[in-house]
């Protein structure tokens, strides 16, 4: 996206990223539940990805797996504009969200103003290796995923079952060592001097932190399925995002 056509951050929009959804984690379901119930307020929702362990467009099992959250959301776009960035957990989700703004990875970063300031948003797994990046094509293959899902039926779901019972004996919760310079070698990705960018926000590697380089500012946030928070974005005399722990 453009900085010509940049989606514009409302103020008090909610950032919220890697719920990691599943059995025996269902905050994201409850967080969804307060704002569909006016206990918590937004004018704008960022879904920052990875917001269910599994969760694929041609994998039908995934979508009876999570229905009610599905619903829920579907529900509550028709109250709050919601933008979805999908992540290496969750992808190829239109069909599912048809009145949510998705954003497969192949549109990441997405370019955003707010008072001014340019930011970009991503899952955050956008510009890996090309090892990954071959992976990410080939795993989000419409047809192959196709089949695989008919495999799944096949085989009376023992698939999708045991990746997700994979996914739910991980542990996600851990600093990563070194990760300032794993970020500030990254980050030259971005062009952020030739695009005049003065933040930029990623989820997928759970860290909750902010660094300052050269120029603009990188805020990582934190995982949900971790820590219970989401982020409002304010602007005093700067953008700030504001740590919002959601209790229940």
């Amino acid at each position: 996206m453009s900085p010509e056509n940049a989606l514009e951050i409302k103020e008090g929009a909610l950032f919220i990223s890697d719920a990691h959804d599943n059995v025996t984690r269902e905050g994201f379901y409850r967080f969804l539940c307060m704002l569909d119930e006016g206990e918590l307020q937004t004018p704008q929702l960022f879904l920052m990805g990875d917001m269910f362990d599994l969760l694929v467009g041609q994998v039908s099992y995934t979508h009876a797996h999570y229905r009610k959250t599905i619903d829920l959301l579907n529900r509550l776009s028709r109250k709050v504009e919601i933008h979805y960035l999908e992540g290496n957990h969750d992808f190829n989700l239109r069909r599912l969200f048809p009145c949510l703004c998705v954003y497969p990875i192949q549109k990441q970063p997405i370019s955003c103003r707010f008072h001014g300031k340019r930011i970009l948003l991503s899952h955050g797994d956008w510009n890996e290796g090309w090892r990954y990046r071959l992976y990410t094509r080939l795993i989000r293959n419409p047809l192959l995923l196709s089949m695989l899902n008919l495999l799944d039926i096949l085989r009376s779901r023992a698939i999708s079952r045991k990746i997700l019972k994979k996914q739910q004996q991980k542990y996600i919760c851990f600093k990563i060592p070194g990760f300032r310079a794993f970020i500030k070698q990254k980050i030259q990705k971005y062009d952020i001097g030739i695009s005049k960018i003065d933040f930029v926000c990623e989820g997928h590697y759970h860290q909750n932190t902010e660094y300052r380089f050269d120029g603009f500012r990188y805020r990582n946030f934190s995982s949900f399925a971790c820590d219970k928070s989401c982020f409002r974005i304010s602007f005093t005399d700067r953008v700030v995002f504001e740590e919002v722990l959601i209790r229940g």
